[in-house]
């Protein structure tokens, strides 16, 4: 429970309770003080009936204020001014049932509208100035000017006590205005949150098909470079076997024909490959990446090396997919364009983001002369770099004629889920 609920059943206590315990006090002080005060029977009667009808006032409004809504109201009025027209007229008796009548400091934000507080408070204060004065009314000329004096000074209280009240008010509406437009706020944000959530996960949808798109660009093309050209050189050398007189030139084109079409083979086994990196599935990216390597030096018989640095990692499925793939191509660029002697995969965990760079000392060539796709293989290095860019990774090239050629991709370091 809130300190303000806390605070609200307290005065809900006092307000159901505290009439019956000041009006008691007020009784028994009174009769006690009776006979000093000179009070006669009838008085003492009138009292007494008086002090009935508040009792009988404050049961009557026990039971109504379960039924009706917190706040001012018609009824509250009401009650306002029996309660006052009591409390006075007990007080006139004796000035000691003024403990009763200063429970109207307490009911005015309760019972009365805002145009009516000041005019409760004052009617409040003239009862207690009557009673503090010794008693209404007043006997003489001295007893008056006590009695404007005190009227004067409870008044003072009243508006400066009513005026802070107000005040506070204003505040509390303030606070009440300041916390609804935080939760319409909340609503709108949240609101925002599940509209952001929603595009997010379309946006998934999008770049999913559009990785699948991008796929099937990079194995139409992978296929017209590779396996299409060298069914035609195969086809190619063949026509020229069959018709060749030469038994001995005729064997060297079957030679080249079966070289050729195991060169191919081995381009369809790599694009199947690709589709589905099923060598992740044992030891993880670099478990993958040191047979990918050593499996690439064999058949292309190039010295090649892999490497590790930084603590390794275990990755998200598509972090490591997307490195796989990238090492595959460029190593298949390699034995395809580069001419060279050795190369170097290296792969490394550095905090948030994970870096695969692959070298060679091969011919090199001139990144910004590569266009977007060729049959010469400049398609690889944009399928590469669409990879890296839909897992939010960069790839960059470095390479110059006979320099050599370095390709580096970066992807952040997103772990493999639970």
């Amino acid at each position: 429970m809130t300190e303000s609920a806390r605070l609200e059943d307290r005065w809900a206590v006092f307000d159901r309770w505290g009439p019956y315990g000041l009006l008691v006090l007020g009784a028994v002080l009174a009769w006690a003080s009776a006979d000093a005060l000179g009070m006669s029977t009838g008085e003492r009667q009138t009292a007494g009936a008086l002090t009935a009808g508040a009792v009988a006032l404050e049961l009557w409004w026990g039971v109504r204020s379960r039924t009706r809504p917190p706040g001012p109201s018609a009824a509250g009025i009401r009650q306002y001014v029996l309660r006052w027209a009591l409390g006075f007229a007990l007080t006139w008796l004796n000035p000691l049932f003024a403990f009763y009548a200063v429970i109207g400091y307490f009911s005015t934000e309760r019972l009365l509208p805002r145009a009516l507080r000041k005019a409760g408070l004052c009617a409040t204060a003239v009862t207690l100035a009557g009673s503090q004065s010794g008693g209404l009314p007043p006997h003489d000329g001295l007893g008056w000017t006590l009695f404007g004096a005190l009227l004067a000074a409870n008044g003072i209280l009243v508006l400066l006590f009513g005026h802070f009240a107000d005040l506070e008010e204003d505040r509390g509406r303030a606070r009440l205005a300041t916390i609804a437009e935080l939760e319409r706020t909340n609503t709108a944000l949240q609101r925002a949150l599940d509209e952001n959530a929603a595009l997010h996960s379309q946006l998934l949808v999008q770049a999913r098909e559009a990785g699948v798109a991008d796929e099937r660009r990079r194995l139409a093309a992978e296929i017209h470079d590779t396996l299409a050209q060298g069914l035609t050189g195969i086809i190619a050398q063949l026509q020229v076997a069959a018709n060749t007189p030469d038994p001995v030139a005729g064997r060297a084109r079957l030679d080249r024909a079966l070289a050729l079409a195991r060169e191919s083979l081995g381009e369809a086994r790599r694009s199947v490959h690709n589709l589905a990196p099923v060598a992740l599935a044992d030891g993880g990216l670099p478990g993958a990446l040191r047979r990918t390597v050593a499996e690439w030096s064999e058949h292309s018989d190039v010295r090649a090396e892999f490497t590790v640095t930084g603590t390794v990692e275990p990755l998200h499925d598509e972090m490591a997919a997307t490195l796989l793939r990238i090492a595959q191509e460029a190593l298949a660029n390699t034995a395809r364009h580069a001419g060279a002697t050795r190369a170097g995969v290296t792969l490394s965990y550095m905090g948030d983001e994970v870096t695969l760079d692959i070298r060679d000392d091969g011919r090199g060539f001139d990144p910004l002369a590569v266009r977007a796709r060729t049959s010469a293989g400049g398609f690889g290095l944009g399928g590469m770099r669409a990879r890296a860019e839909r897992v939010a990774g960069s790839l960059t090239v470095e390479s110059e004629p006979g320099g050599g050629t370095a390709v580096s991709a970066r992807v952040p370091l997103v772990r493999h889920d639970p």
